[in-house]
């Protein structure tokens, strides 16, 4: 029986959230929704208790089983940032709504790579083809395509070729 996933990712202020119908079988990945919550203007500790309630009330009426949350990543070059703070708090907050709602754990992209397919992330991110072979369902926005690599790369199947 298939159960529903979701995708979790942060950047700058807002949250990507991928719904997913993970199969149990060989079958396609079926895109549920593909939606992004936005952090409201204003007080930010008020802005983060909103989201969390708005994340956290999606997970839990849409019964999703599972989420996939992308990790923090230190930025290559230079010193981090304040907007890296933000997001890194936000991240916080998505991951908390998410844990009080369903199973939860944290992937780093690093990983994606050696534990799922001989590609890195970043080609699978590009490959239309990939894409096309893999998911059904609602559209997938381009941007939303690392979210749901998070979910693919951690269901029990095989890596598409």
């Amino acid at each position: 029986m298939a159960e529903r996933w979701a995708g979790i990712q942060v950047s700058g202020e807002k949250v990507t959230l991928v719904d997913i119908n993970v199969p149990d079988d060989e079958g396609a990945y079926e895109i549920i929704a593909d939606k992004t919550f936005t952090l409201q203007a204003g007080d930010r500790s008020q802005a983060y208790k909103v989201m969390h309630d708005r994340l956290n009330g999606y997970i839990r009426e849409n019964k999703i089983s599972k989420a996939i949350l992308k990790e923090s990543a230190l930025p290559l070059k230079g010193s981090p940032k304040l907007a890296l703070l933000h997001s890194a708090e936000l991240r916080g907050v998505a991951m908390a709504a998410a844990a009080s709602a369903c199973e939860t754990k944290t992937v780093a992209k690093a990983s994606i790579s050696r534990r799922f397919g001989k590609r890195k992330a970043d080609e699978y991110l590009r490959d239309d083809e990939f894409w096309e072979e893999t998911i059904e369902g609602a559209d997938l926005r381009a941007g939303s395509r690392e979210a749901a690599l998070l979910i693919i790369s951690s269901a029990k199947k095989k890596a598409p070729k």
